[in-house]
């Protein structure tokens, strides 16, 4: 009997032979997205959300935001999760759409939505497939680094949030490896897209008078057998000096509570 009970806990303890073992597992939700955005890249294409299918499809959109407002507002949401969650090309003019199709409250709610949670996605991805066990390998003085960058995480994620000058993407995957609460990220995120959003959502709001300017345009340069005719809008034109240097300073007023707290604790660990 006793043997027979050793042998069955023996059996318990071995993994199947079909289970993936530990850093595999970690490992999968990882590769489904590096292997969902390589999908995207092909099926979409570099530049396939743009001003130009927007104008191509203006009839078609405007008549599904009518007739169903509440799908096509899901549809977004859903669209925009997936192109922060897969890193494609075009965020920035999916917030300018959004306003254009919804207005300015609903289509910047729906970004911050739709970016927050395909963030959040990415985030989650990489911290179970890399977070700690980069960190472990990184020594140290990673691990220091990373333990200063988790107690003012808020702070530091809200700062490179509201900074347009870092990667999204790359904004995503950084406090996963430092292991930052999932709480803090979410929080940190939905706060600082905020202000860009409502800033390229405003700029929609007065996209159908560019769409015309736009048509005229290209029209004209047609009529005069120009082969370079195109219909021409940059999201990231929206972001003047004005708008780029509020948006520094909301980043840098974020970092003021991380600035008060060293100080503080250089006086009192001083003499």
């Amino acid at each position: 009997m006793g043997r027979r009970l050793v042998y069955i806990a023996r059996m318990a303890a071995v993994p199947p032979a079909d289970q993936p073992r530990g850093p595999i597992r970690r490992l999968l939700p990882l590769l489904a997205v590096v292997l969902l955005a390589a999908v995207a890249y092909v099926a979409v294409g570099h530049g396939a959300l743009s001003f130009e299918a927007l104008v191509d499809r203006r009839a078609a959109i405007a008549n599904l935001v009518t007739e169903h407002r509440v799908l096509a507002v899901l549809c977004y949401i859903g669209l925009y999760m997936a192109t922060v969650a897969l890193s494609v090309p075009g965020a920035a003019f999916l917030t300018v759409a959004g306003g254009f199709l919804f207005g300015l409250v609903v289509g910047a709610s729906a970004a911050v939505i739709g970016a927050t949670t395909g963030a959040t996605l990415i985030f989650l991805a990489a911290r179970t497939a890399l977070g700690e066990p980069l960190l472990r390998r990184a020594g140290p003085r990673a691990q220091q680094l990373a333990q200063g960058f988790r107690d003012d995480a808020f702070s530091y994620l809200l700062f490179l949030r509201l900074v347009p000058a870092f990667p999204f993407f790359l904004v995503n995957l950084v406090p996963a490896f430092a292991g930052v609460g999932l709480g803090t990220f979410v929080a940190a995120t939905a706060l600082g897209v905020i202000p860009a959003a409502l800033v390229y959502a405003f700029a929609g709001t007065g996209l159908d008078s560019v769409i015309t300017a736009q048509k005229i345009a290209y029209n004209d340069c047609l009529a005069a057998g120009r082969a370079d005719c195109r219909l021409a809008f940059e999201a990231m034109d929206i972001l003047t000096p004005q708008l780029l240097g509020a948006l520094v300073a909301l980043g840098l007023l974020a970092l003021v509570p991380v600035v008060v707290r060293r100080v503080r604790a250089r006086r009192r660990a001083s003499p």
